[in-house]
Parts: structure tokens; C-alpha cells; sequence
């Protein structure tokens, strides 16, 4: 009890709790514009850190990046241009909401279920980190390919309409993936000699690109018609939000399973967990022919996932220095600059620092529902602007976040070439989130099947003979198969 007083002590001191507050509106605002992730705001905050006792260091960096996560969520639902990459496997979905008058319910669930998302992974983290740290810490190059063909796999799922073109979609993704260097072998493919594209394509860009530019250049198609989204009226965010937890409360702890296990997985993060929570949502749903139309299922346990994969990358973080995802491998240099050396002697050695960073992720999940809401009023106010005049400014922000990534003006002509790209795709109805799933999966796929070909020695059975590979194999190969048995007995009766 004492140690747990000390951390009260050490989160409910004014001063930290005037940093959690300054960085809770940093995290939202980044969130809340295209182009700026919260990879990027854990970045901007590090040499913010340096002034700063241990606690508040810390603090600042898990509000902020809470934040971010859910604000990637409002562009989405208002504009269909995710404000994060964890918020663009169902940006289709909350715009469709809202374009069918349904905007506060989408942002009413990205909310309330990132913060029930969120608190389960606290509740995780706080209870087993140990425990899954030491199961994740099992996964193995094996592992990690047939996780990532189950990501693969779910892009079938993602296409709507026509499972086709969503795997012509996909193809498209993999094949981006693989321009430059950044391959096992380290041989320049499909480079033609230009220095730029030997460094590969920066995911950030392209998306802005394939989400933002694309439906701008789409508004700028019909700017003499009345723009429907200036009609979009958000009211009371949490109408109808007991309904939906009481309606779809397997899909709400399905996700906050799926995106804490994903999470603690290094490497993996909230990214990859929205998208696989998505697709499995849709897989397991009694309506799948509504996904795509403006269905909430999805929402729920995608927008759950993202948030408590954010709790669960910090897993491995604190117990053995591993990083779960991009952010955690910044916090766990912080952790290091402050003395908190992560590792097993971390919670005997740093006892009421560590019972404190776990407060202050309850205290952030917390406090993102009363500031949510006020980011949410913030934001509908921009739709009542001029569609000739938010367009331009929108435009703007996404060059400088696509200039930001790498200080370099390739990363702003990759944006408007691949939202070119884009615009045409979703004319000729090809869907943009196949694609984008590819660009995330295709480097991590091919390095995990190169290098477990070369530990089995080229033995393909090599990938079934361990357990946790060979049930994730068996599940893979059961996720496509079924379907196709199941059509084919169908067709014979």
C-alpha cells in the first residue's frame, strides 16, 4: 500500500497534472490532422522530456499518444481522410455513417470504445505484462509470417463488392512494397537508378495520398454542387452508446483482446491490430453484407483494438526493453535518459514509477471522454466552412505532414501521385484499404519468409512444426478454405 500511495502521490501532483492536460490537447490536435501520427507526436514531445522528472516525462508521452490514436478518428468520420494510419481501416466505414446522417453515433463509438478499448489493456498491462510478455517473447520469425498472411487474408474481407479487385488491390500494395533497398537481400528493385526511390516509399505519404488527395481532388470534381457534409449535424456524442454495449458487447472484447495480444507483439502495434480487428469483424458478423455501407459493428472493435494495442506494446517495453511498436521504441530510450531501465528488475527497482505510469494510463483513457467531446465540437465547426476554402487548407496541412516525415519533397510528389492513383482506383471501383493493408504487411511478410526459409533450410513443413505456428498455419489456411468449401457444397446441393 505504500508503494501504491507514493504513485498517487507522484501522478495527482499539480504540475503533472498540468502536463497530462497540455499534452492530452497536443495529442489531439496532432491526431485530429492528416498527415501528423502519433508516432510523430511522441517524437516532437522527447526533447520536451529532457527538462523533466521521470513521471511526467512518461505521462506526457502516454497522453499525448492516447490521444492521438482516437483524434485519427474525427477527420475520418467528417472527411474521410484518417488522421492516423490506426484509423484507416475503417475510415470508409464512419464516413459512410455520416454521410447517412449518422456522424455523432460513428464519432460516439470511436470514442467511448477507444476508451474501454484503452482501460483493457491497462487492466492487461497492469495485471499480466509478465505472463504475455514472456508468450510474445516465443513468437519466432514462423510466427510472425503466418500472422501476417492472416492480416493478408483479411483484405477479401475488406472488399466489399468484389473480392477480385480487392485482391488486385492488394497485389497493388505488395508490389509498392517492394521498390528499394529495404528487402533481405538489400538488392535495389524496381529503383531505375533514382536515389529516392532506393529508400522505398514512407507509408505516411502515400496514405495521406490515397485518403486525403484523393477525396479532394473527388470535392474539387463537384464544387459547384452543394456540399453534403455541410448539412452534418453532430449533437449528443454518447446518444445511444448503452445500446451499443449492450448489443455488440463480444465484438467490443474481442477487439480489446485482439489489440492488446497484437500489441504486445513487437513490432506489430495499433496499425496492424485496427486492420486485423476490422476484417475479423467482419468475418464473425451475422450482417457482413453491411460492412462497407456504414455499419458500427466494425467501428467498435476496430476502434477498441487500436487503443488497447497502444497499452499492450508496452509489454514487452517495460519487461524486457523490446519494443512493441514505433512509439515504445522512443519511450524506452526516455525510459533509459530518466533511470528507469526496462527489464524484469524494473518493478522491484522502480516500483512507485512504474505503479505511476500505469495511474496515468487510466487517468489519460479517462479524461479522453470529456476532451474528446470538446475536440469533436471543436471539429464540426470546419465543416460549416466553404468547401473552396477548407479544401486548399486541408491540402496544405497534408503537404507539410507529408514533407515533415523525411524533410523532403519526394514524400509531398509521392502524396499527389498516389492520390491520383487513388481517385482513378475508387472510380474504376477498386478499393484503396486492400492496398494500403498490402504497403503495411508487404516488408514484414517477405523478410519473415526469407529468413524462416533459411532456419528450416528451405523446408516448407518447417512451418508447421512449431505450436503457435502450426495452429496460426492451420487457422490461415482454415480462414480461406472454409469459404470455398463452404461455396462448393453449396453449388453441389
Amino acid at each position: 500500500m505504500g508503494v501504491l500511495a507514493q504513485a498517487f502521490a507522484l501522478v495527482f501532483d499539480p504540475y503533472v497534472l498540468w502536463v497530462i492536460l497540455a499534452s492530452a490537447a497536443f495529442g489531439l490536435f496532432v491526431g485530429a490532422v492528416p498527415g501528423l501520427t502519433a508516432t510523430m507526436a511522441t517524437a516532437l514531445l522527447v526533447p520536451v522530456t529532457f527538462f523533466m522528472p521521470p513521471v511526467p516525462a512518461i505521462a506526457s508521452i502516454v497522453t499525448a499518444t492516447a490521444m492521438a490514436i482516437f483524434a485519427g478518428d474525427i477527420p475520418s468520420c467528417l472527411l474521410r481522410m484518417p488522421g492516423t494510419p490506426a484509423s484507416a481501416a475503417y475510415t470508409d466505414e464512419a464516413y459512410a455513417l455520416t454521410k447517412k446522417g449518422e456522424g455523432e453515433l460513428a464519432l460516439g463509438a470511436g470514442l467511448v470504445f477507444s476508451v474501454i478499448g484503452g482501460l483493457f489493456g491497462t487492466a492487461v498491462l497492469i495485471a499480466a505484462a509478465p505472463a504475455l510478455a514472456e508468450v510474445a517473447l516465443k513468437f519466432s520469425s514462423f510466427e510472425y509470417f503466418w500472422l501476417v498472411v492472416l492480416g493478408l487474408f483479411s483484405a477479401v474481407f475488406l472488399a466489399h463488392a468484389n473480392p477480385l479487385k480487392g485482391i488486385v488491390s492488394l497485389l497493388f500494395g505488395l508490389l509498392v512494397s517492394a521498390i528499394g533497398l529495404d528487402n533481405p537481400a538489400g538488392f535495389p528493385r524496381f529503383t531505375f537508378g533514382n536515389a529516392e526511390l532506393a529508400g522505398g516509399f514512407t507509408l505516411i505519404p502515400i496514405m495521406i495520398g490515397m485518403f486525403a488527395v484523393s477525396e479532394i481532388i473527388r470535392n474539387i470534381g463537384s464544387i459547384d454542387e452543394p456540399w453534403e457534409m455541410a448539412q452534418t449535424k453532430i449533437g449528443n456524442v454518447f446518444r445511444g452508446m448503452w445500446t451499443l454495449t449492450k448489443r455488440y458487447p463480444m465484438q467490443a472484447l474481442r477487439g480489446s483482446v485482439l489489440g492488446t495480444a497484437i500489441g504486445a507483439l513487437p513490432g506489430a502495434g495499433a496499425d496492424i491490430a485496427a486492420w486485423m480487428s476490422y476484417a475479423m469483424s467482419k468475418r464473425f458478423s451475422k450482417e457482413p453484407e453491411k460492412f462497407g455501407t456504414g455499419h458500427i459493428e466494425g467501428i467498435i472493435e476496430a476502434g477498441a483494438s487500436n487503443n488497447s494495442a497502444l497499452a499492450g506494446a508496452w509489454i514487452p517495453a517495460l519487461v524486457f526493453g523490446i519494443p512493441g511498436d514505433s512509439i515504445t521504441a522512443i519511450v524506452i530510450g526516455v525510459l533509459y535518459i530518466k533511470g528507469l531501465n526496462p527489464g524484469p528488475t524494473i518493478f522491484m527497482n522502480n516500483a512507485a514509477s512504474i505503479y505511476a505510469i500505469f495511474l496515468v494510463f487510466i487517468l489519460a483513457n479517462l479524461l479522453m471522454l470529456p476532451l474528446g467531446i470538446a475536440a469533436i465540437k471543436c471539429a464540426k465547426q470546419m465543416l460549416r466552412a466553404p468547401r473552396e476554402v477548407l479544401m486548399p487548407v486541408i491540402l496544405l496541412f497534408c503537404v507539410v505532414g507529408s514533407f515533415a516525415i523525411n524533410n523532403s519533397i519526394f514524400g509531398v510528389v509521392l502524396m499527389l501521385a498516389f492520390g491520383l492513383v487513388a481517385y482513378v482506383m475508387e472510380e474504376n471501383g477498386f478499393p484503396v484499404a486492400p492496398a494500403i493493408l498490402g504497403m503495411v504487411l508487404g516488408a514484414m511478410l517477405e523478410e519473415n519468409f526469407i529468413s524462416s526459409m533459411i532456419k528450416a533450410d528451405g523446408r516448407i513443413f518447417a512451418f508447421f512444426e512449431r505450436p503457435i505456428a502450426g495452429s496460426l498455419g492451420i487457422l490461415a489456411l482454415a480462414v480461406v478454405s472454409v469459404p470455398l468449401l463452404r461455396r462448393l457444397y453449396r453449388a453441389a446441393r
